[in-house]
């Protein structure tokens, strides 16, 4: 089932933002996220040697966790960045897949995806029921080494437990009409401005399946 086209484009990148602040989502297993709620930060048992995916969407977590329900997955976190850091991040990512007309060559591609420390994936879009958008992807940004350093100590303003909104979306899934809790956290994604040079490294990544 494919949901009907809500006039978000395929080139865009949709997050909610202020004027310093972006946010993203990420989903944890309760000690990972406990702890990083009562510290205001990651810290361990949340480990920085590995790969860390944020998502501006929150459809899109919703789809990946299913809710909140898969394991490893129970907790959503609301993380506010800098917008700084998350430019930053764009600016020093490298695409997850090979693209001929933008890279030189397989091998420098896969060089640069060995070097650079983010990595962008685009995936359908999802609406609240978890069917995809047609026509729309939304961002993955994949966090490794210098970029996941800079990510704990130095852009996130601000994390918010937002498990409750995912469980109260699974059960209004199940029957017919919308959830009572209106406006959803997607109401609030709104394209996010980006230069010309970030626009053309993020969006040249299209050509993933469905």
């Amino acid at each position: 089932m494919i949901a009907q086209h809500s006039g978000v484009s395929e080139r865009t990148l949709r997050a909610s933002y202020t004027a310093e602040t972006i946010r993203v989502y990420q989903a944890f297993p309760p000690d990972v996220a406990y702890a990083a709620l009562d510290a205001g930060k990651f810290v361990p048992p949340f480990k920085m040697a590995r790969m860390t995916w944020i998502k501006p969407s929150f459809n899109w977590m919703m789809y990946r966790s299913g809710y909140a329900s898969k394991p490893g997955q129970e907790v959503i976190l609301a993380i506010d960045m800098t917008r700084q850091g998350f430019e930053w991040a764009l600016e020093n990512a490298a695409l997850t897949r090979f693209v001929p007309d933008v890279h030189a060559g397989y091998e420098s591609w896969k060089r640069e995806l060995e070097e650079r420390p983010v990595r962008i994936q685009w995936d359908p879009e999802r609406d609240w029921r978890l069917q995809p958008i047609a026509l729309s992807k939304t961002i993955q940004i994949g966090l490794k080494g210098e970029a996941v350093q800079r990510y704990v100590d130095e852009w996130i303003v601000r994390i918010e437990n937002v498990t409750a909104v995912a469980k109260a979306l699974r059960e209004a899934a199940t029957v017919v009409g919308l959830p009572s809790l209106f406006p959803l956290p997607s109401a609030f994604e709104v394209p996010y401005p980006l230069t010309t040079a970030i626009s053309t490294r993020v969006f040249c990544d299209l050509s993933m399946g469905d």
